[in-house]
């Protein structure tokens, strides 16, 4: 049955199937698929017809609410999606190519990740040969791997964590954090005077990153360990430039960032940092792959120019704090 199905799809399956495809989820009506691929509903509804007489199935069932995808249909639906986006994809490498670079990469980036760390892959990956150009794309780690696995990156700094599925995806972790306490450059002195006193510091005014992030997660539970009720943050954020701006005008204000940002914030917005070793570390930063890749040369040269740019960043990093 694969054999068969396989031989009618290498011979009868067009980019316009796998249009059809997500026109239909994205619209849920034939009629207006029809509307917005400038054709005649009678040729939406063949095309469709011969998308099901391949898969020998229904792909899509109707209802009120419009047409939804059976359970074949989702899978047809996962897979056209990869599809379309690695034609993307093949369109940015063959214009990377032309202009003389090996490929464009998009690279899934989550906050609080050095700037000096990134600067130096993207610059080893560009480095020797003909360079690699480079999309950054911001985000949580579930949010980035689900964008993996839908072909819309090519890879993903993020961070290893229990709860994040990692089916379909091969990991290696690069290096981890240690966090920091940050303040307003007064406060910090203040802070850095005595020990800290958790039932305290939970009255200051709090910047964090959004609920169910790891970082958030670990914070908060660190909190309940030491026997103190989890701030409140006047601020939800993950932007490192916005927090630095905001602990810089408050002298009420703190933060809890790893520690190469924190020493950034210090030189680009003029934050203290708390003179204070938490006994804890964040989830590790690490890097995500799908199981299957591509094989591309940018790829793994990107690969390589990030575990470089990570051994230096640990290395001199170990070496400012044993002094």
């Amino acid at each position: 049955m694969s054999d068969r199905l396989l031989a009618r799809l290498i011979s009868r399956l067009k980019m316009r199937h796998l249009l059809l495809l997500c026109r239909i989820e994205q619209y849920g009506s034939l009629t207006r698929v029809a509307e917005r691929m400038a054709t005649s509903q009678p040729a939406v509804t063949h095309a469709l017809a011969e998308l099901e007489a391949m898969f020998g199935a229904p792909l899509f069932v109707r209802s009120a609410r419009g047409m939804a995808p059976t359970a074949l249909g989702e899978v047809a639906l996962r897979r056209a999606r990869a599809m379309l986006q690695d034609l993307g994809h093949w369109v940015g490498d063959m214009e990377a190519a032309a202009a003389g670079h090996a490929a464009h990469l998009h690279v899934g980036v989550i906050p609080f990740i050095s700037g000096r760390l990134l600067a130096a892959a993207i610059g080893g990956a560009r480095s020797g040969g003909r360079p690699v150009t480079v999309t950054l794309h911001e985000g949580s780690s579930d949010h980035l791997l689900a964008r993996l696995r839908g072909h819309e990156l090519d890879c993903v700094i993020g961070r290893l964590s229990a709860v994040l599925d990692l089916e379909g995806l091969a990991h290696e972790v690069l290096y981890e954090q240690e966090p920091r306490l940050v303040a307003h450059r007064r406060l910090a002195a203040r802070l850095g005077r005595k020990a800290l006193a958790w039932a305290d510091l939970a009255g200051l005014e709090w910047v964090l990153g959004q609920r169910n992030t790891p970082m958030r997660e670990q914070i908060n539970d660190f909190f309940l360990r030491a026997g103190a009720v989890p701030p409140l943050p006047v601020v939800e954020s993950l932007s490192a430039k916005l927090i630095g701006e905001l602990l810089g005008v408050n002298e009420r204000a703190v933060s809890i960032v790893p520690a190469d940002v924190a020493e950034e914030l210090a030189r680009s917005a003029g934050v203290g940092v708390v003179a204070h070793r938490f006994a804890w570390t964040l989830p590790p930063v690490t890097l995500f792959r799908r199981a299957l890749p591509s094989g591309g040369e940018a790829d793994e040269r990107f690969a390589q120019a990030l575990r470089a740019a990570c051994g230096l960043r640990v290395q001199g990093a170990g070496g400012a704090l044993a002094g």
